[in-house]
């Protein structure tokens, strides 16, 4: 669990947010390789943006991410970013995903860990593939 405070010229940070988001219609087509390469290509943008991964976790319609994030962006800016880098990637490499409309839904969640633990955040979002 990460509790270090980012630092730069004038500020100091300490940002983490939950994000949920969902595929198109809930479909289930978040599994296998395209799985693998989501994981990856959200690895890339969130470097890109200097926002670091706590927990990620990818189920076949929908993904749970906790990241420790800078002050310059706004949860809606990361997200967006996100699903589109994702989506643009993902529909070049993988085929069948071109007869969507689109990858994901417009709709997010997101909370911060003030309003809840970032051990409880951490913890849920590492069991969501674990429930039987």
């Amino acid at each position: 669990m990460r509790q270090v405070y980012r630092h730069n010229l004038t500020s100091r940070s300490l940002i983490c947010y939950h994000l949920v988001w969902s595929s198109r219609r809930k479909r289930k087509v978040l599994k296998g390789m395209v799985a693998i390469r989501l994981r990856e290509l959200i690895q890339e943008v969130c470097a890109n943006l200097e926002v670091e991964i706590l927990t990620l976790e990818i189920q076949p319609n929908y993904v749970h991410a906790f990241l420790d994030c800078p002050p310059t962006l706004a949860p809606h800016q990361i997200i967006h970013r996100i699903k589109a880098y994702t989506a643009r990637h993902l529909r070049k490499e993988f085929e069948h995903l071109l007869v969507l409309p689109s990858i994901w839904t417009r709709s997010y969640l997101v909370s911060t860990s003030e309003t809840i633990s970032q051990e409880i955040i951490e913890n849920y979002v590492k069991h969501q593939g674990k429930k039987g």
